[in-house]
């Protein structure tokens, strides 16, 4: 048979068989077994969850990365998973976001996991403890050093997991009324402050006050505290602390490089497809990276407002550093001796702080001292 001929016949064979199926009997029809549905189908499942934040739409930035991760994730699978996001307070208080990942009220939340630490102070372990790491040794020790897999570890009981989804940089030292240049002007001061740093600034004198950030101007406007930290300047600045205390202290010795976690409800992450876990790690991981870009990119123009609008800049000195760092490792100590959770995770940590700090005070230290000098000379 001719070649022509043949593909000839091919058509007329297959163009006979499209007639005859349209014209099965609606009898006959069930019998014929149905196309198989696409792969890409059977693995793009229509999806729902809700996301609990733990921050309000007032600080911008830290609810946007809620929202990077549920736009990120709707893009990637053409809107068939959907998240929806919702501020503190919208389905549960702040500090009450994890909570409602475990039980089931929402399938995950973005927050941070030292709103938990009244728990369990391996929590704080995850976003900072205070004299911890810095912003770019917390990133490399939860993706790379093992850190969030530790975290993890700990978490599974609880029906939980975490991914890093955020980290705001160095943050302030906060707002005072009265300026602090002894431990003594400490005693007796309360003070709004979350995680570990509570607990060694209780060591200091300071009352403690664990509060979520957006009822802290509240209570310092009413006088129910006498000092308040946050975030930073861009954050600091929408609040309107400078308002009500002017003395800004600085660095947050407590928060050196805090991550934000999305948390989810285990069985529910290891029932998604693979390629939604995976989609998820990917969302994650650039709302991780976007949070630190954007306060980097705008808190120095916040800072310069502030300071315009009545703001005074002060360091911690060196005296209450000191002793605050001797109160801190009072802290772990007594964590450690009785708690093996914190031990294993803290052990790491600590181990992975003295080679990243011995690396970065070679290049990096040198590096930005050297421009920073400049700046101030006027020849940057």
């Amino acid at each position: 048979m001719k070649r022509r001929d043949f593909f000839r016949k091919t058509a007329t064979n297959s163009a006979g068989a499209v007639a005859a199926t349209a014209l099965v009997s609606p009898l006959v029809a069930p019998l014929i077994p149905p196309f198989a549905t696409p792969a890409l189908a059977q693995s793009s499942p229509r999806i729902s969850w809700r996301m609990a934040s733990s921050f309000t739409k007032t600080t911008d930035i830290l609810f946007a990365g809620a929202t990077d991760i549920a736009t990120s994730v709707s893009e990637a699978t053409d809107g068939n998973f959907t998240i929806e996001t919702l501020a503190a307070g919208e389905v549960v208080p702040g500090l009450q976001a994890t909570d409602a990942v475990a039980n089931g009220t929402v399938e995950m939340a973005h927050t941070s996991s030292y709103y938990s630490v009244a728990k369990d102070p391996t929590f704080a372990l995850a976003t900072a403890i205070p004299f911890g790491l810095n912003a770019r040794m917390t990133n490399a020790w939860l993706t790379i050093g093992g850190g969030n897999e530790l975290f993890n570890e700990f978490l599974a009981p609880s029906n939980l997991y975490a991914l890093p989804a955020g980290n705001t940089g160095a943050q302030m030292g906060g707002w005072f009324r009265k300026e602090i240049n002894t431990v003594d002007d400490l005693k007796g001061l309360k003070m709004r402050i979350a995680g570990l740093a509570g607990q060694v600034m209780q060591k200091l004198g300071v009352v403690p006050q664990q509060m979520a950030g957006g009822d802290a101007y509240a209570a310092l406007e009413k006088g129910a505290i006498d000092a308040a930290e946050f975030v930073g300047p861009y954050d600091d600045q929408k609040l309107g602390f400078v308002r009500i205390a002017k003395y800004y202290y600085y660095p947050a010795w407590w928060e050196g490089g805090p991550a934000v976690h999305a948390f989810f409800n285990l069985e529910k992450f290891n029932g998604l497809p693979k390629s939604y876990q995976r989609i998820l790690k990917d969302a994650c991981a650039n709302a991780n990276t976007n949070m630190l870009a954007r306060y980097d990119a705008k808190n120095a123009k916040a800072l310069r407002q502030l300071v315009s609008d009545g703001a005074v800049l002060k360091p911690f000195n060196q005296q209450l550093l000191d002793a605050a760092h001797k109160a801190a490792l009072e802290v772990y100590a007594e964590i450690t001796a009785k708690n093996p959770s914190f031990k294993k995770i803290y052990d790491a940590q600590q181990a992975f702080k003295k080679d990243g700090y011995l690396w970065e005070q070679i290049a990096d230290y040198t590096y930005d001292t050297y421009m920073m000098i400049q700046q101030r000379n006027g020849s940057l």
